[in-house]
């Protein structure tokens, strides 16, 4: 699918998150610059309405050049519908003064799923319930060329781009960046890519002359590389486009963590069809059939009973244990055949500044995703 060039620079800031502490994370720190603010900010001031800006900004638009989200309800043309990478604005609870904005990626019949800045105090995509939304905006002088997105019909109205999105984004999120614990033995690993596995996309042996290469290639791993790398080793491979959307994001996250096969297999078990580990017709026949809250709750089991029976379970398991659990509730917010509560208490929405136009710090409960401090979810590119 198209998009706006506003989004490149956007999608190559996913996962960037703000350093607890008194340090900075300068990739943050940089957005206020290149939004247009000429004070050096900290990371903790609410920067939502900084991401949008400085992602417009990089790409030759002006934005309002302001820390207020609820500054683009004034800004380029309103729109109607739904279009890749339109600057949403949301409310954030009763204050008319209070908001939050982000780039618009998609939408089902309750919630918008948004590309922002200062949601789980990091760069993401979050859903936000579509009763919040205040308006759509676009760029005046920029034709309206990336298409429509209207909500589809039928049971699970996430098409396979925003799924893939919201699951890379979660399974990141898992992941982590650059580990080389001596006691895993994936060895090496930046975003949840082993050496081996960089090793084999690019189609080249690791060996004396090549490892140490490899190794500082890994670190710096480009955005486009890893986003390629999950989707054709595992999000094709394990057929997630081709499932519900609550159970594609956990069997692509259990495909990711377990193995393509073993994420197959443990996912035929649940569905009680034959165990070969290929995800074929009659598998995918069973999981349309089956109630989607039940059906990942027990794959979710089937990981943990995996997990347990694992030689190195004493060093990672409590980590492996959590993970299942946050995939679990990621999983049934996606749940769209029953109504699914969302947890009470804050949202990420946070405003950049307060009533009186100074910039608000933010308590950390503001930062909260609408799926509560359980996940951040995802997309198609990831930070370099």
């Amino acid at each position: 699918m198209p998009q706006p060039a506003w989004m490149e620079p956007a999608w190559a800031e996913l996962g960037q998150r703000e350093v607890s502490g008194n340090g900075d994370n300068p990739r943050i720190v940089a957005l206020y610059r290149d939004a247009g603010q000429k004070a050096a900010l900290h990371d903790d001031v609410a920067w939502c309405a900084a991401f949008v800006g400085a992602s417009l900004e990089r790409s030759g638009i002006a934005g309002t050049r302001s820390l207020m989200a609820r500054s683009y309800l004034d800004w380029g043309t309103p729109i109607e519908a739904g279009r890749l990478g339109a600057v949403a604005i949301f409310s954030r609870g009763s204050d008319p003064a209070s908001g939050h904005v982000a780039f618009y990626l998609d939408r089902d019949h309750a919630s918008v799923f948004v590309l922002g800045g200062n949601q789980g105090d990091s760069v993401s995509v979050a859903t936000i319930s579509k009763d919040r939304l205040l308006g759509l905006r676009w760029p005046v002088d920029e034709a309206l060329q990336t298409p429509v997105i209207a909500t589809p019909p039928g049971p699970d109205p996430l098409n396979s781009n925003a799924v893939f999105a919201l699951a890379l984004s979660h399974v990141l999120e898992m992941e982590g960046r650059w580990t080389e614990d001596p006691y895993d033995p994936g060895g090496p690993t930046n975003y949840g890519i082993t050496l081996a596995t960089l090793a084999a996309h690019r189609g080249v042996a690791v060996n004396a002359d090549t490892f140490v290469g490899l190794k500082a290639e890994l670190r710096s791993i480009a955005a486009t590389e890893v986003r390629a790398i999950y989707r054709a080793r595992y999000w094709e491979r394990c057929r997630a486009a081709e499932l519900p959307a609550a159970v594609a994001l956990m069997h692509f996250d259990a495909s990711v963590n377990h193995g393509v096969g073993a994420g197959a297999r443990m996912l035929q078990a649940v569905v009680g069809v034959v165990i070969d580990g290929e995800i074929g017709p009659e598998t995918l026949d069973a999981v349309q059939r089956a109630a989607v809250s039940e059906l990942v709750a027990n794959y979710a089991e089937a990981r943990r009973v995996r997990y347990r029976g694992l030689s190195h379970f004493w060093r990672f398991g409590r980590g492996w244990l959590a993970r299942v659990d946050r995939t679990l509730a990621a999983s049934l917010a996606l749940d769209t055949t029953k109504s699914v509560s969302q947890p009470k208490g804050p949202t990420t929405m946070t405003d950049s500044k307060t009533t009186s136009g100074e910039p608000a710090t933010k308590w950390w409960g503001e930062s909260l995703t609408v799926w509560g401090a359980l996940i951040t979810a995802a997309s198609t590119v990831i930070p370099a």
